[in-house]
């Protein structure tokens, strides 16, 4: 890919793949259904985000490092995400994750898929396992918006030659500071802020939206 057309950033959990990695994790730890309701209100924009996460990452001490390649395995990607992802590819655009969820899974789902750019929230490990504590910068909303603005202006690209896509509150800071946001089988609260949505869990159906698209 010789010249760098655009740029497009999409959150992961229930964007990219349809699981929320975090509660697949709290499967394993049998806090499932705690987890689970923690990320719900948290995606609906009705907790605090970092303090939800640091809640629910809390609740996984003791797991093995080794439940990465376990929970790898079990998640799927949205219909047609790979499809998507190349098409952009092919036409220059430069596709990166921005993710509120874990860099063991998000750094293997963005070289499985060819991606060079990715963000996501590092769990602390002692002795192989977690400490039910994160460390460095949190994935915040205002992080993920930075983030894509940090990209855009590495890759010297005009707003409007950016893309954000993503479901939760979280996500809301990001995709209006792209040139186009799209709520992608969104949270309430997103499609209520964000004009362009996709109600249908397919790709595909977002490659309309782009009218730059080649």
């Amino acid at each position: 890919m010789s010249q760098v057309k655009g740029l497009c950033v999409m959150d992961v959990d229930g964007t990219l793949i349809l699981e929320e990695v975090i509660d697949l994790l709290g499967r394993e730890v049998g806090r499932e259904e705690e987890i689970s309701q923690i990320t719900s209100w948290a995606m609906r924009g009705e907790l605090n985000f970092e303090r939800s996460l640091r809640d629910r990452v809390s609740l996984l001490e003791g797991l093995p490092v080794s439940v990465f390649d376990k929970v790898f395995k079990s998640i799927q990607l949205t219909p047609n995400a790979q499809k998507f992802i190349s098409i952009l590819q092919k036409n220059g655009i430069l596709v990166g994750l921005v993710s509120g969820g874990f860099t063991p899974i998000v750094e293997r789902l963005a070289k499985s898929l060819g991606i060079a750019y990715f963000s996501a929230n590092q769990l602390e490990v002692k002795g192989g396992f977690l400490t039910g504590k994160l460390v460095g910068q949190i994935i915040s909303p205002q992080v993920k918006k930075e983030t894509l603005e940090k990209w855009r202006e590495k890759l010297k690209l005009p707003k409007e030659r950016t893309i954000a896509i993503g479901d939760g509150a979280n996500d809301l800071l990001m995709l209006k500071s792209a040139g186009l946001g799209i709520a992608f089988c969104a949270k309430e609260v997103l499609k209520k802020e964000i004009p362009h949505h996709v109600d249908k869990r397919d790709f595909l159906e977002v490659l309309p939206l782009i009218d730059w698209l080649e």
